[in-house]
C-alpha cells in the first residue's frame, strides 16, 4: 500500500516523531517481546499482540478490531512472518484511522462558507482546553484570521484568568464577566462581539465539570440555545479536548461528554509526556468522531492539526 509515501512537512514531522518517542519505545518493546522467538504470525503471537495493544491504551473494542483484520489476512495470506506484523499493524490501524478520519484538514483551516466560525471547547478541567484554545486561537491569526475568544467557564475565576493570559499573549481580543456568571449569558455576548468585529472565528471556552451530568447537559444545551439566537447554525464545532496521558480515562470522559451533548470533533492533547499514545486510536474508532487536533508538547507550535498518515508513520517508524 502507498499510504506511507506522502511528503511529510519534516518540521512538523520531527516534532510529531519526538512528541511520540514514549509510546513508540513503550510499544515496540512490548512488541518484540510478544513476537520472541517465533517467525511466524499464529494463535500465539496474536494472543500476545492482543495483550500488546490493550496494555497500549487502544482500547478492548478497537484491539479486537485490529486482531480481526490481521487474523483475516493471516488466514488470506496462508503464511505471514513476523517480521511484517510492523508493515501490517500500520496498514490496518491507519485504515481504522480512515473511517473516521476521513478527507481531514492538513492545516488550521475554516469553512469559508461560515463567518463567523463558531467553535464551542468543552472537556474538564486540567486536560489543557485553555491551553488548546490559546494556541488555536495563535495559529488562526498567525494565518490573518480574526479571533475573539468567549470566557464562558465561569465556573473558575482561575479559568477566566487563564484565557485572559492567553488573550493577551495572543492579541485577540476576550469576552468575559465576573466568575458565577451565567456562561449563556457570555457566550451571547461573545457572539456578539464577534459578529460586531466582523471576527472570522469566535472560541467559547466552556465549564469543565463532570461531577453531574444532568446539569451539564442543560448547561451546554442552553449556552448553544443562546448562541442561535446571533448566528443561528452556532456552534459549527463542538471540540471535545481530552488528556491523553490519562489512557483509559479519557475513554471515560469521552463517554460522559459525548452523553451530554452532541461532540463533532475531538483533540488529544499532553501525548509527549506519557507512553499512552495508543488512546488516539481507541478513542477515534470507538466514538466515531474525528480527531482534529493532537498536542505533543508545550510550546505554542506544538499544537498539530491531526493527520491519520503522520500519526501512524511516526507510532510505527
Amino acid at each position: 500500500m502507498g499510504l506511507f509515501k506522502k511528503i511529510f512537512s519534516s518540521e512538523k514531522k520531527e516534532t510529531l516523531d519526538k512528541g511520540l518517542e514514549k509510546s513508540k519505545t513503550s510499544f515496540f518493546s512490548k512488541l518484540s517481546k510478544a513476537v520472541a522467538g517465533k517467525s511466524k504470525v499464529d494463535d500465539d503471537v496474536l494472543d500476545n499482540l492482543e495483550e500488546v495493544l490493550v496494555t497500549s491504551d487502544v482500547g478492548v473494542k478497537t484491539t479486537i478490531k485490529i486482531i480481526e483484520r490481521i487474523e483475516n489476512r493471516v488466514s488470506r495470506d496462508k503464511y505471514m512472518g513476523t517480521d511484517e506484523l510492523n508493515r501490517i499493524l500500520r496498514e490496518e490501524i491507519a485504515g481504522l484511522l480512515s473511517e473516521t478520519n476521513s478527507g481531514e484538514a492538513t492545516d488550521f483551516d475554516i469553512p469559508t462558507n461560515k463567518k463567523p466560525y463558531v467553535l464551542m471547547v468543552v472537556g474538564v478541567n486540567g486536560v489543557g482546553k485553555t491551553t488548546t484554545i490559546g494556541k488555536l486561537a495563535y495559529q488562526f491569526n498567525k494565518k490573518g484570521l480574526k479571533v475573539v475568544l468567549g470566557a464562558a467557564d465561569t465556573f473558575r475565576a482561575a479559568a477566566i484568568d487563564q484565557l485572559q493570559v492567553w488573550a493577551d499573549r495572543v492579541d485577540v481580543p476576550i469576552v468575559k464577566q465576573e466568575m458565577g456568571s451565567d456562561p449563556a449569558s457570555v457566550a451571547f455576548d461573545s457572539l456578539q462581539s464577534g459578529v460586531n468585529q466582523d471576527a472570522d472565528v469566535i472560541i467559547i471556552d466552556t465549564a469543565g465539570r463532570l461531577h453531574n451530568k444532568v446539569n451539564l447537559m442543560n448547561e451546554l444545551t442552553k449556552v448553544k440555545r443562546v448562541m442561535q439566537k446571533v448566528v443561528g447554525d452556532a456552534p459549527h464545532d463542538v471540540l471535545l479536548v481530552l488528556d491523553g496521558s490519562t489512557g483509559q480515562n479519557a475513554f471515560e470522559q469521552a463517554k460522559q461528554f459525548t452523553a451530554a451533548t452532541e461532540v463533532t470533533s475531538l483533540a488529544v492533547t499532553k501525548l509527549d509526556g506519557t507512553a499512552k499514545g495508543g488512546v488516539v486510536i481507541g478513542i477515534s474508532d470507538q466514538f466515531q468522531i474525528p480527531v482534529k487536533y493532537i498536542g505533543i508538547g508545550e510550546g505554542i507550535e506544538d499544537l498539530q492539526v491531526f493527520n491519520k498518515y503522520e500519526f501512524v508513520d511516526s507510532f510505527f517508524k
